[in-house]
Order: structure tokens, then C-alpha cells, then sequence
């Protein structure tokens, strides 16, 4: 079974109080009263005879084609991936959030993130569906099964994690070889930006996701794994939330020395004005698209957080 949905996040893992729709990630649906006609019902397509049962990243059992060749993507951090792995051709739909490549424009809309229409789904006759782990859409994944529609479900929470969710979606749609390339040059990224920020002062961050309240990151969750391998030391490491609501307060009191906004936030709280970081000029706009999307361009935003932290 899906996990019981929280209630701080809006798609694709991230808080739902982010300013700008599009950061909406997680799918956060109730399907309640829905009636699809016998002729939608009819529409899903049940893997064919070379079909295989993979076990996604929940430890769900999935029967699926051996060559998917209409996937619909529920995150955007999923349909970049499949971009990157060069499967455009075979992308049947997307949210009406998953804006990169250019590419996706073209591409059939099932809905916003937060509330996918499983009739356009089905009529697009998809033989793969792949979600998110925040989604936690029991009723529409529990749907779709009986639709005949096989569900993946993608779980990264880590920097490794997302780099293993390329390579497992590489295998499930038969490009393992170009998966495998993909992370092997991600991985030598990654690993450039710890030889560069070596064993050096670790500044303390404050990461904001929101202002009112104000919402930060736990240390659970990738966003805070970015941190810490861009050369930081995230003040909210020991919240066992992913998204904790902070006083600030307790971030002032936290003394943080590097301070990061999303692109499009208002200015910082008159309040953490204070902080060391404000006062030495070390508070940082970074590109939400990277910061927040467990895809490939998230080496992108480790790379942009630790030329901020260690210039």
C-alpha cells in the first residue's frame, strides 16, 4: 500500500505552500464519485504476451511490457528523465507541469500534478503509467490496476536514490545501456564537486521553501543530501519532517551563514536580516526547477549550491 499522504507537500516531493504553481509537485488526488463509461474502460490496454513483472521503487510488484511504447509521466521529474534517456518519441502524456525539455509542450496534457484526469489516461491507451513516491494516490493507482494500466511508482529521497531511479527506469524501458551512461556521467559530476569542496569548513544553510510560515527542509529528504554534498551544513538537519514549518526564531537563533531562496520568493523575513548570512551578503536565489526536481538536471542544482557555498 501507498503511504498516507502528507499534508505539507503540493508534487513531486515538494511543500504545497511554493508560490509559483508550477513547483506543485506531489499529487495530492481524490478521485471521489468518478464513473468512467464501459467505452473508457475498454480503452486500457493490458500488457501483451512479451510482457514482464518488475517490482518498482515501493516494492510493488508491476507487471509491464518488455519495450513500453506509451508512458504516460505523472511528475516533472520523471518526464525529464525520460527525455534524458531518449524515450520523447514514446511519452504519450504529461502533466500540465512538466514544462523541460521544450519538447513536452507538444505532448498530451492528463491534468495538473495535483489532479491528473484518469479518463484523458485512459484514452491515451498507455501501456506504462509512472508516478512518484509523494504522490501517495492509493484510489488512483488502485484505479488504474483495475483499469489494466500498470502503475511504476519512482521513490528517490537521496542524491544516490535519484541516480538509482534513472538506471531502474533505463531498465524498465528497455535503456538500460543509455541509463548507465547517464548516471556513470552524473556520478563523475558528483564526485567533482566533493573533490572540490573537499574537507573544508562546513558554513551553516538555511534553506527556504516558504515564508508564511516558513518552511524549510529535514533531514530526510534529497533537497537536504544536496546540502551536505554541496560542502554545507543544513540547520534543519535534525527535523524528522521532510518539510518542517520553522520559527523563526529558531532559525535566527541557528546563526545560519549561507541563506537560499527559491527563485520567484518574496525577500527574505525582515527577521533573518540578523543572521550572519544576510550580514556578510550570503543569501542566494537558486533555479527552484533544479533544486526541486529528483531528475538528472539535479546535479545541475548540486553544482549551483556549492559554487554558492564555497565560491
Amino acid at each position: 500500500m501507498l503511504r498516507k499522504p502528507s499534508k505539507k507537500r503540493g508534487g513531486d516531493g515538494r511543500p504545497k505552500v511554493f508560490s509559483r504553481p508550477r513547483l506543485l509537485a506531489i499529487l495530492v488526488v481524490t478521485l471521489p464519485g468518478l464513473l468512467l463509461s464501459s467505452a473508457s474502460c475498454s480503452a486500457a490496454r493490458e500488457p501483451g504476451p512479451e510482457s514482464r513483472t518488475v517490482v518498482d521503487e515501493l516494492g510493488r510488484s508491476v507487471k509491464v511490457s518488455t519495450s513500453p511504447s506509451r508512458i504516460v509521466s505523472l511528475a516533472p521529474s520523471v518526464t525529464e528523465t525520460l527525455f534524458a534517456l531518449g524515450l520523447g518519441d514514446r511519452i504519450a502524456g504529461v502533466t500540465s507541469y512538466c514544462d523541460y525539455p521544450p519538447e513536452t509542450a507538444s505532448k498530451e496534457k492528463v491534468g495538473d500534478t495535483q489532479r491528473p484526469s484518469i479518463e484523458k489516461i485512459v484514452a491515451l491507451k498507455p501501456d506504462l503509467v509512472i508516478i512518484v513516491t509523494a504522490s501517495q494516490l492509493e484510489q488512483f493507482v488502485t484505479r488504474l490496476d483495475e483499469l489494466g494500466i500498470p502503475v511504476y511508482v519512482s521513490n528517490p529521497s537521496t542524491v544516490e536514490g535519484v541516480l538509482g531511479s534513472v538506471e531502474r527506469l533505463g531498465e524498465l524501458t528497455g535503456t538500460g545501456e543509455r541509463a548507465s551512461e547517464l548516471s556513470s556521467s552524473l556520478r563523475a559530476r558528483i564526485e567533482a564537486v566533493r573533490a572540490r569542496v573537499g574537507d573544508g569548513p562546513r558554513p551553516r544553510v538555511l534553506l527556504i521553501l516558504g515564508n508564511e510560515p516558513l518552511i524549510t527542509v529535514g533531514g530526510t529528504n534529497f533537497i537536504n543530501d544536496l546540502i551536505d554534498r554541496a560542502g554545507g551544513r543544513s540547520i534543519s538537519a535534525d527535523e524528522k519532517n521532510d518539510y518542517p514549518h520553522y520559527s523563526l526564531e529558531s532559525a535566527v537563533a541557528k546563526q545560519p551563514e549561507v541563506i537560499f531562496l527559491q527563485s520567484g520568493e518574496p525577500d527574505l523575513p525582515e527577521r533573518l536580516k540578523q543572521t550572519p548570512a544576510a550580514r556578510g551578503g550570503r543569501v542566494y536565489r537558486l533555479d527552484s526547477d533544479l533544486l526541486l526536481r529528483p531528475g538528472p538536471r539535479i546535479v545541475d542544482g548540486l553544482e549551483q549550491m556549492a559554487s554558492k557555498i564555497h565560491p
